[in-house]
């Protein structure tokens, strides 16, 4: 089969590669991939930003497929079904522990980059029938992120929503917050981005580079109250921002460091505030369950702005690495 491997933490050190086609074994799915797609993991990996304990590797988390073969002792899952593996199948849900996200796709065991991948079947899901093989490989670590930030931002009618960036997991949580009643406000460096973001149905939209106090801007469109949710993207050059635009009792949500991981960060509006700071780590194989299931319900699409053919994979990090897209990169695996 064709793969690609990682042999070094440089996106130089991506090769392609044949490679025999693995065997499913007891509760194992083999599974034929059609579609892989990029997170920001992904690029940490490639650049030896987030550590791997061994090279070479197939990378990428994310991809879906369909069922190929399925290993002795499988029930609920037949070849030919449409199927997505969670990142970390080991943990099936409650609190997270050293021991289930042992297994993390791309990063300890196979990932996506590759026409067939074997995966426990309890870490895997069908995919939402409205959605293409792309659409649907968008949706683990971006999806279930995006659906726990809503959840512990205890998301209802009326509650605002303030989303930093037009990434994959931004533009998911906009789709739900907005399911859910939610009043959001979305900020970006592209007035072409944002106006896109109005189109998905974002209520208000902020240049960063032109109003670069955008935490007090989120406090004038609200009449003071601030947001009932921050996501938090950017790390060391927006968390203060972040935490001066929650409201009162309010939820940042972070997950990411794109501006840097190191915090420095005033301690008066937490607790001024009562603000609740919750770290993410994707979520459970029940979370991200939880969320395919509102994504079916609802019928959302997530936004994919690129497909990269399989030949091209190392272009596709490369353009993620640029930061100009508008929601998911993907590589079609077939």
């Amino acid at each position: 089969m064709r793969a690609y491997h990682l042999t070094a933490p440089t996106l130089d050190a991506l090769v392609r590669v044949d490679m025999p086609r693995p065997t499913a074994g007891p509760g194992e799915i083999l599974i034929r991939l059609g579609a892989a797609s990029l997170n920001f993991l992904d690029l940490a990996v490639a650049s030896g930003h987030f550590p791997v304990p061994a090279f070479p590797l197939i990378p990428v988390t994310d991809g879906a497929g369909t069922v190929e073969a399925v290993g002795e002792g499988v029930a609920g899952f037949n070849p030919g079904d449409r199927i997505i593996p969670h990142l970390m199948p080991q943990w099936q849900g409650g609190t997270m522990t050293p021991e289930a996200i042992a297994m993390i796709r791309g990063v300890t065991a196979p990932g996506s980059l590759a026409d067939f991948v074997v995966v426990p079947a309890a870490g895997a899901a069908r995919a939402p029938a409205h959605l293409s093989v792309v659409e649907a490989a968008a949706l683990p670590i971006a999806g279930t992120t995006a659906w726990n930030a809503v959840r512990a931002g205890r998301v209802r009618p009326g509650s605002v929503v303030v989303l930093q960036g037009t990434g994959g997991v931004s533009l998911l949580a906009l789709q739900f917050a907005k399911a859910a009643g939610a009043r959001v406000i979305i900020t970006s460096s592209s007035d072409a981005k944002l106006e896109r973001a109005r189109a998905l149905g974002a209520d208000e939209t902020l240049n960063y580079r032109t109003t670069p106090d955008w935490a007090s801007e989120v406090k004038r469109l609200t009449q003071g109250r601030g947001g009932d949710l921050i996501i938090e993207t950017g790390g060391a050059e927006t968390f203060a921002a972040s935490l001066e635009a929650a409201a009162i009792g309010g939820v940042v949500f972070v997950i990411g460091f794109l501006t840097g991981g190191v915090i420095t960060a005033p301690v008066f509006p937490i607790l001024g505030k009562t603000l609740t700071l919750k770290g993410n780590n994707t979520g459970s194989v029940a979370d991200f369950r939880d969320m395919l299931r509102a994504v079916e319900t609802l019928r959302l699409r997530p936004v994919v702005d690129r497909v990269f053919p399989f030949e091209e994979a190392r272009g596709a990090y490369e353009f993620q690495a640029r930061g100009g897209h508008f929601g998911k990169l993907a590589i079609a695996c077939d």
